[in-house]
């Protein structure tokens, strides 16, 4: 099973080191307020022992858990630690994490050069395991001899003022397109067809198998593509066409597109269905112009209720944990999660290109349609 790429809170996290608490709090704040608009931030930190002498409350009172709807946003207080598993749940929604270095680690560092804390800083040199970015205060001229022995490379590290607070955006806003995950194809084939009465992944819509040409549309579009399918089913397919086969059963979608998360968690997934027959490149390339990485999904409303249609969506990698925590109570319906969570949500450029054929009737009205579309181009 593949890992996620994580620090000890997300993806994408940076502690910074070497300055103040109060300056590092500041500094978090107009970076978050500044990448707002496209990403979504998260800020770790651990308070000073004499900021709170006893659990705030029920949890005084013995409580483990205490929920509070502030109106304004919603506070959890737990009594016991978080492990480092919990932890990263709770944050997996972050786009970025930004953490107090003076009391929390994370897997990149943001060092802060200020003369005041220099002693500091070097009791934390060993922290300093992967600096990608120095910033320099006024009141300092040079890089820390410590530092230099410390920081083999740091010649090669982008260096800023400390208030160059543009500057400072910018270069996070950088590393976070940088990273932001490639975009695998995910053909559905794996269906039983109940409806149906015969394959429907295997009807020569457009002069191949359905699941063919809907895989041969996904590879002008995303980094790998591959046919989703029961683990029976693997012969079947063309030796032309990368498998990916069930390793969550009996869900249907839900368990092709954890199956794909289990092999790749670290990239995002463009989930097609085989049963839509007027699917075109237009539709697909209008929703991956529209994607939104700082949500969990990109999908398109349907026309008949205005619901996300789950037949056709971009699902991040962040949409991993909240697809395991659904199934762990019981639910496993795509729909469900997308229209329970922080789903980016796009009209459709042609509706019809989201028809889906499930039964006889539609697929011989279907195939009348394109037979139509044929003679009128001819």
């Amino acid at each position: 099973m593949a890992r996620p790429s994580l620090g000890n809170f997300g993806r994408s996290e940076w502690a910074i080191l070497g300055a103040p608490c109060t300056v590092i709090k500041l500094l978090a704040d107009d970076v978050i307020k500044g990448l707002a608009p496209d990403y979504k931030g998260a800020y770790a930190d651990t308070t000073h022992t004499d900021d709170m002498i006893l659990p705030p409350g029920r949890l005084n009172a013995g409580a483990v858990l205490e929920y509070t709807d502030q109106l304004q946003y919603s506070q959890l207080s737990y009594a016991a630690p978080l492990s480092p598993f919990q932890l990263r749940q709770h944050f997996s929604q972050a786009d970025f994490v930004l953490v107090n270095g003076n009391h929390q680690q994370a897997k990149a560092q943001v060092l802060v050069l200020d003369e005041n804390k220099k002693a500091s800083l070097q009791k934390r040199a060993a922290n300093l395991t992967n600096v990608e970015l120095i910033l320099v205060s006024d009141n300092t001229n040079e890089v820390f001899d410590f530092v230099q022995d410390a920081v083999l490379n740091w010649r090669d590290i982008p260096m800023l003022k400390v208030d160059d607070l543009q500057g400072i955006i910018t270069f996070f806003k950088g590393k976070l397109i940088q990273n932001q995950p490639k975009l695998n194809g995910l053909v559905l084939a794996g269906g039983k067809s109940q409806r149906m009465g015969f394959d429907k992944t295997a009807v020569k819509w457009h002069g191949k198998e359905q699941r063919y040409h809907v895989a041969d549309m996904l590879r002008g579009f995303c980094s790998n593509v591959y046919i989703s399918c029961r683990a029976e089913q693997q012969d079947e397919v063309h030796t032309g066409y990368a498998v990916l086969p069930d390793t969550f059963t009996d869900l249907g979608p839900y368990g092709a597109i954890l199956s794909a998360f289990r092999s790749e968690p670290d990239s995002a997934w463009l989930v097609v269905a085989t049963d839509l027959p007027l699917l075109d490149e237009t539709t697909i390339q209008h929703l991956i112009a529209l994607r939104n990485p700082a949500a969990i999904a990109t999908a398109y409303t349907s026309t008949f209720d205005g619901l996300p249609e789950p037949l056709i969506t971009i699902w991040e990698p962040k949409s991993y944990p909240q697809l395991l925590a659904f199934l762990a109570q019981g639910y496993s319906c795509p729909r469900k999660v997308l229209i329970n969570s922080d789903t980016s949500l796009i009209p459709p450029a042609n509706p019809d290109a989201l028809t889906n054929v499930n039964t006889p009737d539609e697929h011989d009205r279907i195939k009348l349609l394109l037979h139509q579309k044929i003679a009128s181009h001819d």
